[in-house]
This record gives C-alpha cells, sequence and structure tokens, in this order.
C-alpha cells in the first residue's frame, strides 16, 4: 500500500523542501545544501523504486483520499510518467549540484535560498503534471509551474530579466487562460475532467456536440503550444532562456517545455483518442507547425551573436522535432518523439552548462569573441562540442539516433518530404554550430595564448557537465538504454 503512495510522498517532500529552504538559512551553506542534495536523492530514490515496479508490475490509478476518479484527484502511475518523473528529478539534481557554485556569480547572496525554494516548487510542478490523471488539476501544476518559472527569470534584477519575465507572464497568462477555458468546454459537454472518464464518452460527445469539442480542443492546443514554445507561438523563449540564470536555462529548456509537450499527448491521445484527432486532421497541422518550426528556429539561430540566445532559438527547433512525431501519430512517431524528449533534454542541458561556465570563468557571452577558447577551456568546449555535434545529428550520439528513429517514421507512412526537412534542418543546425567549434579550437586568441591547458573550474561545474555528456554518449551508442522503455509506454497512447 505504502509503495502506490509514493509519488504523492514525492510531492509532500519536494513541497518541504520549498518551505524548509528559506527557514535554515538565506544563504547557501552545508545545512542548505544536505537539505537540496538530500531532498532530491530521496525523491529520486523513491521515484526509481516507483519505475521498477511498474515495470515489473504495470502500471495503476492512485486515487487521493480514496476518492472515486470521477470526482477525485487522481495520479496515473504509468510507464512514461514516471520514467519522466525520474529523469526530471536526476536532470534536476545535476544540474542543481551544478548551480551550487554557478549561482553565487550570478545572483545576490540574500536571494540564494529563495532560489531554491523557487526550483523545488518549479521540480514539484513538473513532476505533478507529468503524473496527474485530470485536467483540472493539471491547470494547477501548469500555474504553479509557471509562477515559479517567471520567478526564476526575473530574480536576477536587472531590466533585460525584468522584460523577459513579464513577456513570459503575459504570454503565458494567455496560454494558461485559453486551456482553462478548453477545459471548461470540455467538461460541459462530457461532464467529467478525469481523462479515462473522458475517453469513454468521448465517441458519444463528439457526435452530439463537434463544435463544441472542436472549439476546446483548439483552445487546450493553443495553450498548450504556447506553453511548449511550438513555432509561431515561441516568441516568449528566446529572451526568457537567454537572460535567465544558466541553470535556469537548462531547467527550463532542457525540462520545462517538455512536460508541456507530454501534456498535449496525454490531452490527445488518452483522453480525445487516435479515431477523432485523425478524423479532425490536427494531427496534419501539427506536422505542418512542427516543419516551419524546425526550419525557421534554426535560421533565426544563425543570426545570433549571444551564446544562450543562439541555444534558446535551437531549441524552438528542436521543440520541432517532437511535435513532428506527434503528427505523425503512429507508434514508430510517437517513440521518436519521446526518444527526443530525453535526448534533447540531455543534449540542451549540457549547451546551456557549457554555455555558463564559459561566461562564468571569462564574462563572454559573444561567439565572435570565443576565438582560441577551447585552449583555455578544453573540458568545457569538448563537453560543449559534443552537445553541439549530438545536436547537428553525428553518428554515435544521441542526436542522431533521435534523427535516425524520425526519419524512419516519416518513411513509414510514406512522407519522404518531413525526411528532407529534417536533413536540411540538420544542416542549418550545423551552420550555426560548427563555426563556434571551429573558433574555439582552430582559432588563436588576441593573447596568443595558445597553449592547452586545464581551466580552473570547480569540481561541482565540471563533474555535472562530464556526466552529462557521458549520457549523451552513451545513449547514442546504446539507445536502447530508452527506446525499450519508450516502445512499453507508446502503446499507452494509441
Amino acid at each position: 500500500m505504502i509503495s502506490m503512495q509514493l509519488p504523492l510522498y514525492i510531492l509532500l517532500l519536494l513541497l518541504m523542501a520549498a518551505v524548509i529552504i528559506p527557514l535554515i538559512t538565506k544563504e547557501l551553506n552545508l545545512k542548505s545544501k544536505v537539505v537540496i542534495i538530500g531532498t532530491l536523492l530521496i525523491t529520486g530514490s523513491m521515484m526509481l523504486y516507483t519505475f521498477v515496479g511498474v515495470w515489473r508490475n504495470g502500471s495503476y490509478l492512485y486515487n487521493i483520499g480514496n476518492w472515486g476518479q470521477k470526482i477525485g484527484i487522481q495520479f496515473n502511475i504509468d510507464i512514461f510518467s514516471t520514467f519522466m518523473s525520474l529523469f526530471i528529478i536526476i536532470l534536476s539534481l545535476i544540474i542543481i549540484i551544478y548551480s551550487l557554485k554557478d549561482i553565487e556569480h550570478e545572483i545576490s547572496a540574500d536571494q540564494i535560498s529563495l532560489y531554491y525554494s523557487l526550483i523545488f516548487l518549479l521540480i514539484l510542478g513538473m513532476v505533478g503534471i507529468t503524473i496527474t490523471n485530470d485536467l483540472f488539476n493539471t491547470y494547477v501544476f501548469m500555474e504553479i509551474l509557471a509562477i515559479t518559472s517567471c520567478a526564476i527569470i526575473s530574480i536576477k534584477r536587472y531590466k533585460e530579466n525584468y522584460m523577459a519575465s513579464f513577456k513570459y507572464l503575459m504570454l503565458n497568462t494567455l496560454g494558461s487562460l485559453s486551456f482553462l477555458f478548453g477545459v471548461a468546454l470540455l467538461y460541459m459537454v462530457t461532464g467529467y475532467l478525469n481523462l479515462v472518464e473522458i475517453n469513454i464518452i468521448i465517441n458519444e460527445v463528439w457526435r452530439l456536440y463537434p463544435t463544441n469539442l472542436l472549439l476546446a480542443l483548439g483552445l487546450m492546443i493553443t495553450g498548450l503550444a504556447i506553453k511548449a514554445a511550438v513555432f509561431p507561438l515561441h516568441i516568449w523563449l528566446p529572451d526568457a532562456h537567454s537572460s535567465a540564470p544558466t541553470p535556469s536555462s537548462a531547467l527550463l529548456s532542457g525540462l520545462v517545455v517538455k512536460v508541456y509537450i507530454f501534456t498535449a499527448m496525454k490531452l490527445l491521445f488518452r483522453a480525445i483518442g487516435l479515431q477523432i484527432i485523425n478524423e479532425i486532421d490536427i494531427p496534419r497541422f501539427i506536422t505542418y507547425f512542427a516543419a516551419l518550426g524546425m526550419i525557421l528556429g534554426s535560421v533565426f539561430a544563425i543570426g545570433q551573436k549571444d551564446i544562450k540566445r543562439l541555444l534558446a532559438y535551437s531549441s524552438v527547433a528542436q521543440i520541432g522535432y517532437i511535435f513532428l512525431g506527434i503528427g505523425i501519430g503512429t507508434e514508430q512517431g510517437l517513440a521518436a518523439g519521446l526518444f527526443h524528449v530525453i535526448t534533447h533534454g540531455l543534449m540542451k542541458s549540457l549547451l546551456f552548462l557549457s554555455a555558463g561556465a564559459i561566461i562564468y570563468k571569462t564574462g563572454k557571452r559573444d561567439i565572435r569573441t570565443f576565438q582560441g577558447i577551447g585552449y583555455q577551456m578544453p573540458i568545457t568546449m569538448i563537453l560543449f562540442t559534443i552537445g553541439a555535434l549530438g545536436m547537428i545529428g553525428i553518428p554515435g550520439l544521441n542526436g542522431f539516433m533521435s534523427k535516425w528513429y524520425l526519419g524512419f517514421a516519416v518513411l513509414q507512412i510514406n512522407q519522404p518530404i518531413f525526411l528532407v526537412i529534417i536533413l536540411i534542418s540538420s544542416f542549418l543546425n550545423a551552420m550555426y554550430y560548427m563555426p563556434i567549434i571551429i573558433t574555439a579550437f582552430l582559432m588563436g586568441n588576441d593573447e596568443k595564448k595558445e597553449e592547452m591547458r586545464f581551466e580552473e573550474l570547480p569540481k561541482s561545474m565540471i563533474i555535472p557537465m562530464i556526466f552529462i555528456g557521458f549520457l549523451c554518449i552513451a545513449t547514442g551508442f546504446f539507445p536502447q538504454l530508452i527506446m525499450n522503455v519508450v516502445q512499453r509506454a507508446v502503446p499507452t497512447f494509441l
């Protein structure tokens, strides 16, 4: 019985940590570090135990307070929700270990405890969205996630941070309202908020109230697309991700936008069903916007000179890959999309952390000033290169496997045009990543310091980056580590 309740205990522990950290101290000391790292290790272990149990015994629905699923709060503890939650906690732990030193030069000392309190609320929101099985509580966790995301962007107290957080708040509020109005319309015609109950009655509702259901779906998908930064609703993302503290950028780009994508998948495939969304032709529109994002996100990235802004626009293109897999609507397409959710989370986190290390050590953000930086910071730039080559799709890295699976998925539905778009997008990726690598390693700097030396970065920053780089390579050579989980999860959507 207690093992079935572990997801609820995980949420409570994350909430308790968010409350306790500011009460312990205003500064980052040993006591607060123990609470921060210890909480994530405990919750990660609990989620790992839950994942193993689901892998062996199958998924289950957990009703909080023994209320029925028709009116109560329910968690869907299945293969991918537990795996995604575990990934969220583990990657957050790695990023937070990196941040323990980096955050000292990003924000003032009196804000550090508040910052980590917000981070735990952010993780709470992500895990909550991932495991919840009803739409209203999805909205509640979305609001927690939106408010904390806005706060960790604006915490630096600079004009650009305030402007970016204001833009984020305004657009995400529109996304939240759009989603909420859609939930209200869906509830009006179905009488339920639970995804299972909606799916049971949805075919009858579609026959009786097609206009209401179409409008509800349009509002909800639009709201989620804003929050997931799907092109052309991405305009808040470059400012937000580039101006936030580096650990925040890694969390926002590597994890936060992914949970909204996962929510869209649950809504479309578990609540509405493949038959209705195919009849409405939603997948076709998703693939069109995904293809535009894959190309134009990369085009916009080519013109950027600020390293973090370049990475932010790159995320717009990579989100297009995920939505292309969703839009294909087949088992292989969904598997490729879910696979890229994980691989992009690793690659983009590695890139942002590497960029943050460069800013931490040299203060440089303009890629035109990176001449010879590979000699000054060889470990950091090698790790950046791993992430960049993965984004381009070089064999041996996880990004290549994402594109490999996605390529087979589009050929399976006899749409080679999307394979051409994938190849064009990969070429565009190379156009903005390769000059950075070439400049760093093949061009001497003005000071003629061309002797390679190991950078003097804190170990708490280098080790997390090395670990993520290792995961990028390991999942490139052994993609079945992720694909075995994904292939068991896909039938739960279709």
